[in-house]
């Protein structure tokens, strides 16, 4: 039986991916251990088949003629690579929220996360990604779209929520959604569970006691 080509596996994979993706090496633990994936992206980042970010995060970069230049990956996904890579949950907050949501269209100027793990912060590009711990009770059983809502509302203020944003999203989050936050943000304060109630009526059908 011969030995596996784990580099030909996590190449190949690589190539299957879409143009923008971002890879850390947990992402194939399932091919082997993370020191061998280590050293295969960085044999691909030599290949010219991975770009790197920043130290052990790479993806799969498209080329823009127009532009002649590779195209930079979207923020949000390397925030969500490193928490994989480290195993941490993480909800995008303040003017990430608002934008993650399509309720700004404000590029922000940090890309700001709340977090189980550690105060960290990452610079690439002249992108600034910054995470911050934050109670268990901002993410913990609340489902990401949930606490995503949450960490939006928190984002204007309870003074800055009026019906076109009510409505905004009323009209962009699924019966499924919305019946989740329902049931899963009954903890959240009071004034962010209220204005979850506006958003979500009409559906107070899905509502549990």
């Amino acid at each position: 039986m011969g030995r596996p080509n784990y580099l030909s596996e996590i190449k190949q994979n690589i190539l299957n991916a879409e143009y923008g993706t971002v890879f850390v090496a947990v992402d194939f633990v399932n091919v082997t251990d993370k020191k061998t994936v280590n050293m295969a992206l960085l044999r691909l980042e030599e290949e010219g088949i991975i770009l790197r970010i920043i130290r052990g995060v790479y993806y799969k970069a498209e080329y823009s003629d127009f532009l002649q230049e590779y195209i930079v990956p979207d923020p949000d996904k390397v925030a969500h690579a490193l928490a994989r890579n480290y195993g941490w949950t993480i909800v995008p907050c303040g003017d990430t929220a608002l934008n993650v949501l399509g309720l700004s269209t404000q590029v922000p100027a940090t890309w700001s996360y709340v977090s189980d793990g550690t105060y960290k912060e990452y610079i690439y590009d002249n992108t600034t990604i910054k995470f911050k711990r934050t109670t268990n009770k901002e993410i913990s059983k609340l489902s990401y779209k949930t606490a995503l809502i949450v960490q939006a509302l928190k984002a204007f203020g309870k003074d800055n929520i009026d019906d076109v944003i009510i409505n905004k999203l009323k009209n962009d989050l699924t019966d499924e959604e919305k019946s989740n936050a329902l049931l899963e943000a009954k903890a959240a304060t009071s004034w962010i569970y209220e204005a979850i109630k506006e958003i979500c009526k009409g559906d107070e059908n899905h509502e549990q006691n």
